[in-house]
């Protein structure tokens, strides 16, 4: 842990699922202060009260994360919360944009809305949270983006036209904005992961999930942990050097 890291702020988006607990985990191993958001869009009631127990199963193994609610595709929500962390935790050093949701569907049976919704939570919370933070690290002269995106950006998925989409945006994003802020201390990165064996993952019944595992040269699914890794590595001051790259996590199934 470099002591230098007890003064950095993580804010990890969608950071009470499965790869979000798992980076929020290895962050705060690493000595961040570290903020995990969530937001519920159905039962905002019940979505609070599980965001709750999450924080209380996180303290019981000693691993102390603040958690804020608020809707990363919506400017002045998203502006509340990063209010909110700056007040109660400290100004925001590294953004790891990790939220995410599917509404797969064929093109030719998808709605505006499942195109709309995937869009807004997937992409334009990348914009939206990196603008709210990103003055604040040019003046600091310090700052990681890393934003989550996925092997089915690179290749391309059936009934994935809107998420991958939105995964492939990430990438000229990031290179774009990583030349524009490179002279300033800040890095701004892609992590690509492939299949990752999440709860949800491993929520697939078996025989679909054997035929995904076919797929994948190394065998297995990845660890939740293999990704926060790098995204611990990519925040890290040895990591100063790598900005506008993707980094691929797919145990061989894409490469490129």
């Amino acid at each position: 842990m470099a002591e230098g890291n007890k003064k950095k702020v993580a804010l990890v988006t969608g950071g009470t699922g499965g790869l979000g607990t798992a980076i929020c985990e290895r962050l705060y191993k690493e000595g961040y202060k570290v903020a995990a958001n969530y937001k519920d869009f159905t039962k905002a009631i019940q979505w609070r009260e599980e965001a709750k127990k999450w924080r209380e199963d996180q303290l019981k193994m000693g691993i102390d994360i603040h958690i804020v609610e608020g809707d990363v595709s919506d400017y002045k929500s998203a502006q509340a919360m990063v209010q909110e962390i700056t007040d109660e935790v400290g100004p925001i050093d590294i953004l790891v944009n990790n939220a995410g949701i599917t509404r797969d569907a064929p093109l030719h049976k998808m709605t505006p809305e499942q195109w709309y919704e995937v869009m807004n939570v997937n992409l334009n919370s990348v914009f939206i949270c990196s603008r709210l933070v990103i003055e604040g690290m040019i003046a600091r002269g310090w700052g990681r983006i890393i934003n989550m995106s996925s092997v089915n950006g690179a290749k391309g998925q059936f009934g994935q036209t809107n998420y991958s989409a939105t995964k492939s945006a990430m990438y000229g994003f990031s290179k774009s904005l990583a030349l524009e802020v490179a002279k300033k201390g800040i890095t701004v990165n892609c992590i690509s992961p492939g299949y990752v064996g999440t709860s949800m993952v491993m929520a697939i019944r078996e025989d679909v999930r054997e035929k995904i595992l076919a797929t994948v040269p190394a065998g297995r699914f990845g660890k939740p942990e293999e990704i926060a890794g790098m995204v611990a590595y990519l925040a890290s001051d040895e990591g100063s050097f790598i900005t506008g790259a993707n980094m691929n996590i797919n145990g061989g199934l894409h490469m490129y």
